[in-house]
């Protein structure tokens, strides 16, 4: 399923029309008839519907919604909140047959004249304005929007909620907000940003009919179940450990031993051949206790935390992971530095040591192997030297403008995981909780990044797969054993076999 700006969704809509041929009555009647399927599925043939229809082809949508509802027997009206002289094209048209339908249509923009007809109303169908909306909204439509949202009946919104932005970077909007939205054709960026996703509610697509040739531009989608399947490496019944990749993971320190052993567990439950982790020598009995089938490096140490000034056999492994629990402590920078300029295989920075390099980040271009950084929002703005919230606004860009620049394949986490390789192809997360977040989930995640890099022969698609495991696994222990309240991320390591089994059922 891919992600589009509303700019890509303007060239499919203008290609389908102009290349392929398809008349644009036809797909406002596909987009209408098939929302109105949808809503079929959420409401009672006793409900009272009402439409609020703008101008353009969102309110354009809102009368073929009508006008089948209608047809079907629902009790509904339509509320145009623009000057009649603006309903043109298609939209006027499908006003004309709304109307000769014998449908019903009140033209006003008077809060008073709405709030009574929301106190009568028990379902909103919002068709007021689609994907072009840029800013904060004008009266009267503002104050429309404010009304609907003061009422308690449910909102429907047709293909996006209306004032809301399609694009990222709006810090300043007013919009709906919509209990369910159905969205025509692809999701918009919006979908999957913090602070814009709670007013869709809950949302589905509807195909109207684009052909599969319009896609062939775009480049951000959302990593399904489907595709997790189809990209997980079976595994040969005369395979061995070695098959599975041996993976060297350095961290931990005197005070912090616990990261790297949800590391090493992760990877270890993930799938991972052999792993060895690297830590100082208080750290080793703690990871030896807890992780009895991986193999340890004790590392040289400088009051409890790893010292650079050391050499460490990087090309007896396929695969490192570094940062976890390392501290940040002057005398463990080289370690990590050093690590950047001589591993010659993937490398796979988190925590601690994205703390380090971030003045050092021009070292990623001398790299022929491929990096792979892991942050949070908070670590994404001390990379970038930008505040969180201008990450939160701006994720999809960030993330390229780093991935291309330094060409390092960028992880960066949050309640949608964006995946970002350094050829600008993008792909988004939609597993896991609110129950991952707390302390070690992220080391966690490293751990199976890790084991799925040495088990994928495509990078992108080990990110992808990875990022899918570490939602799903808390998913599945939410719906089954756990709450988001309680949920640990040492739960997550041992739900990563619960995701593996259910799929493997599903075969």
């Amino acid at each position: 399923m891919y992600i589009v700006t509303a700019n890509e969704m303007y060239g499919i809509d203008r290609y389908t029309t102009e290349e392929i041929g398809m008349d644009g009555k036809m797909l406002m009647e596909n987009a209408g008839r098939a929302i109105s399927e949808r809503i079929e599925s959420n409401i009672k043939n006793t409900d009272v519907i009402t439409v609020f229809a703008g101008s353009g082809n969102n309110g354009g949508d809102g009368y073929v919604i009508a006008r089948t509802l209608l047809n079907r027997g629902y009790q509904i009206t339509v509320i145009q909140v623009v000057p009649d002289e603006k309903i043109t094209g298609d939209a006027r048209y499908y006003k004309n047959l709304f109307i000769n339908c014998g449908g019903s249509i009140s033209i006003t923009g008077d809060p008073v004249e709405i709030d009574e007809a929301l106190n009568q109303t028990d379902i909103v169908i919002d068709a007021i304005l689609g994907i072009g909306v840029k800013g904060e909204l004008r009266e009267p439509i503002k104050t429309i929007v404010d009304t609907i949202n003061d009422s308690p009946v449910r909102v429907i919104s047709a293909d996006i909620p209306s004032g809301l932005p399609a694009d990222e970077g709006a810090a300043a909007f007013d919009s709906v907000q919509a209990d369910y939205t159905i969205i025509v054709g692809y999701p918009k960026m919006s979908t999957f940003l913090q602070h814009t996703a709670p007013f869709y509610g809950e949302w589905e697509t509807v195909d109207i009919g684009f052909p599969e040739s319009a896609q062939t531009s775009l480049t951000r989608s959302v990593w399904t179940d489907r595709q997790f399947k189809n990209k997980m490496p079976d595994r040969k019944k005369d395979s061995h450990k070695g098959d599975h990749g041996r993976g060297l993971i350095i961290g931990g320190s005197e005070e912090m031993p616990g990261s790297i052993v949800m590391t090493v567990r992760a990877a270890l439950r993930a799938g991972a051949g052999l792993v060895t982790a690297g830590s100082v020598k208080q750290a080793i009995p703690v990871i030896a206790s807890q992780c009895i089938e991986a193999t340890n490096l004790k590392l040289k140490e400088f009051d409890g935390v790893i010292s650079g000034d050391q050499s460490i056999p990087y090309q007896n492994y396929d695969a490192i992971a570094l940062g976890m629990g390392l501290g940040r402590h002057e005398s463990t920078r080289s370690i990590v530095i050093n690590a950047v300029r001589q591993v010659d295989g993937p490398l796979i920075l988190d925590a601690d040591g994205l703390y380090h390099i971030q003045h050092d980040l021009e070292l990623f271009k001398g790299r022929t192997a491929p990096a792979v950084i892991t942050p949070h929002p908070g670590e994404m703005a001390m990379l970038t030297g930008v505040s969180v919230q201008e990450i939160l606004r701006e994720p999809f860009a960030y993330s390229i403008e780093f991935a291309r620049m330094y060409q390092a394949f960028v992880v960066l986490k949050g309640s949608f995981t964006i995946v970002t390789a350094p050829n600008g192809h993008q792909s988004v997360n939609t597993t896991g909780n609110q129950g991952l977040a707390k302390g070690g989930s992220g080391d966690v995640l490293t751990g199976i990044i890790l084991a799925m890099t040495m088990q994928h022969e495509d990078l992108f698609d080990a990110l992808r797969n990875a990022c899918f495991v570490h939602g799903k696994a808390a998913d599945l222990l939410v719906s089954n054993s756990h709450s988001v309240y309680d949920l640990m991320a040492t739960d997550v390591v041992e739900g990563i076999g619960k995701v593996y089994r259910t799929f493997s059922a599903e075969t």
